[in-house]
């Protein structure tokens, strides 16, 4: 496993660093977050952090990989994304070494206005272009994206070449659970929690912050029925500003990280959950919508009606459904989910659906691809015309 050293992290979940199996390597090679080690106060100069604020890591990451390549005689290269760098390093070393190459692409890498800034977009355009010529199989977490990056790349991309494996959980992860919190009764407040980022352009909460204003004047909601917890959604400034100017400060509070598993185990003891998913992002499914759904609690959705999120909570269900852009639905749909939670009349995920998105069922696809691309001697012939024609 090639990965930073641990200074370019913001934050350390230890818990996660102990679930990697002993008998793998951890190889860190040297990387800086040019926001925190090259800028002052927050700021630094744009061209530092292109493609990413981790571009540091193209430079040790290449020769980290190329020894450990020599050292532990690899086989396949496999890279996932989000971090652009660590593309740039899976397709530097792809073409370095000839070896097979599957890029993971946990969320597209890019689309009409995303990135939002137009250089930066564009030097991702670009990337990935070199990436849909090189990589030897690109797995996709929905059939939405699969499909659009076949119809912009139909020079690039086939059937065969572009696969499907879902984002999911982990059900090692669940199983030291406490008991789940019950119905909420009449002498508590409802409790509901949002776990995890939630980025203020492209999840934007405001709607929901300005319905729950309505909400309290109009004396349907108080601190006394409904309490709201952000757990460390990032921006936490932004997000207490905002719910000062709209006086919910005492229905709504922002809470710092704590280990995964405490966060689960809060998800776990709530009575609802949030989850957002705008427009821009109709083509994907947040990972933490999937361990939701295996919770077994009612969701609260806020996202779009026609989108890939919506369309997985429809086939597992147990959520509520509304427009992240539409205050008058927010406010509608949040009082009617708070009072099904109060009544216990809200519906629960199906248990048997869910299952098929078990990181089990994940691994056993990823092994199948991993086992064609070193299945002998055809497929390397068919690796090598594939990398000769590229």
């Amino acid at each position: 496993m090639l990965t930073t050293n641990t200074r370019a992290y913001e934050k350390i979940d230890a818990q996660s660093i102990d679930s990697i199996p002993d008998n793998i390597p951890v190889i860190r090679s040297l990387a800086f977050d040019a926001k925190r080690h090259l800028g002052i106060g927050g700021r630094y100069i744009r061209y530092l952090a292109l493609p990413d604020r981790w571009v540091s890591w193209i430079f040790a990451g290449v020769p980290a990989g190329l020894r450990a390549i020599g050292k532990y005689k690899i086989d396949v290269l496999y890279s996932t994304f989000p971090i652009m760098s660590a593309a740039v390093i899976g397709l530097v070393l792809r073409r370095l070494t000839k070896l097979p190459w599957v890029l993971d692409l946990r969320d597209p890498m890019s689309d009409t206005n995303y990135p939002r800034d137009p250089l930066t977009r564009s030097i991702w355009r670009a990337i990935e272009r070199h990436c849909m010529q090189h990589a030897s199989r690109v797995i996709f977490t929905t059939d939405s994206t699969r499909r659009k990056y076949v119809e912009r790349y139909p020079d690039l991309l086939t059937s065969e070449k572009c696969l499907l494996i879902s984002n999911g959980y982990d059900e090692g992860d669940f199983a030291e659970f406490r008991s789940p919190a019950g119905t909420a009764s009449n002498g508590r407040a409802v409790r509901i929690v949002h776990s995890g980022l939630l980025y203020p352009v492209e999840r934007d909460p405001q709607p929901m912050f300005r319905a729950l204003a309505r909400l309290k004047l109009q004396g349907r909601v108080s601190a006394a029925t409904l309490q709201i917890v952000f757990r460390a959604p990032g921006t936490e400034d932004l997000y207490r500003q905002l719910l000062a100017e709209n006086d919910i400060e005492d229905l709504v509070a922002i809470e710092p990280h704590v280990p995964y598993q405490q966060a689960l185990q809060e998800c776990a003891d709530s009575d609802g959950l949030l989850l957002f998913q705008a427009v821009d992002f109709d083509l994907q499914i947040p990972a933490k919508a999937y361990e939701y759904l295996r919770l077994g609690k009612p969701i609260l959705a806020l996202t779009t009606h026609t989108g890939d999120t919506a369309a997985l909570l429809r086939e597992v269900g147990g959520a509520t459904i509304v427009n992240l852009a539409s205050e008058d639905e927010i406010r509608e749909g949040l009082s009617s989910f708070v009072e099904a939670l109060q009544t216990g009349n809200h519906p629960l995920p199906n248990k048997l659906k869910i299952r098929s998105y078990t990181r089990q069922a994940q691994a056993d696809q990823l092994a199948k691809i991993l086992d064609e691309l070193t299945a002998g001697p055809s497929s390397a012939i068919s690796e090598k015309s594939q990398s000769m024609g590229s």
